[in-house]
């Protein structure tokens, strides 16, 4: 019996590690920007999540463009998306990272940070990778990586990622992603960090 469990766990971490052994190799980055339409996301004023997730997420694949990746918005402009229907679209990709963007919301204001999401051991070094290169661009409280079982992540086959940009709440984070700099800062940030898991 212990030899049987021995050698479950030994397949069970080889899985893992040849799972993200093969995940850098990747052609197309799918980049998810939260919410749209009539799902409007955190908010506070008139500061919608959805408007900076689908602005940051722009900017992020301009820098992924730059830097010779094929990418894939799941929308690109201010419309409502299911989320069965933002797998839907990465499945499409054989050779491909998923992205989502986001910006969080809690009724506690002194709360902020960035903080990134993922569901599998695929995904684990992505998160880790893109996390730090956005905290490489910005100052603010890091809040770390973290498991989720967030539907767009973990209904994903490939890397599936979800970042999570400051919140629209904090009076101080809410100031900073209103600004351009901030959200080109974190694109710039993420990209960075793609890169760095692709050379893993």
């Amino acid at each position: 019996m212990k030899t049987l469990l021995r050698l479950a766990a030994t397949l069970a971490a080889l899985a893992f590690f040849t799972g993200a052994a093969q995940a850098k190799y990747f052609r197309t980055v799918v980049i998810d920007p939260g919410h749209g339409g009539h799902d409007k996301g955190g908010q506070w004023g008139l500061v919608y999540e959805k408007h900076l997730a689908l602005d940051t997420a722009a900017r992020l694949e301009n820098e992924l463009r730059k830097r010779g990746y094929n990418t894939v918005m799941t929308r690109r402009s201010d419309y409502f998306i299911s989320l069965p229907e933002r797998v839907r679209i990465t499945k499409k990709y054989s050779n491909a990272i998923f992205v989502s963007v986001h910006y969080n919301y809690t009724w506690k204001q002194e709360v902020s940070g960035l903080e990134t999401f993922f569901n599998n051991g695929d995904s684990f070094n992505l998160a880790q990778q893109v996390h730090n290169g956005m905290m490489r661009k910005v100052r603010t409280n890091n809040r770390g990586v973290k498991f989720a079982r967030f539907y767009v992540i973990r209904h994903n086959t490939c890397p599936a990622i979800l970042v999570e940009c400051g919140f629209v709440s904090n009076p101080t984070e809410r100031s900073r992603m209103k600004s351009a700099w901030w959200r080109q800062s974190l694109a710039e940030g993420m990209a960075d960090g793609i890169d760095r898991y692709r050379k893993l």
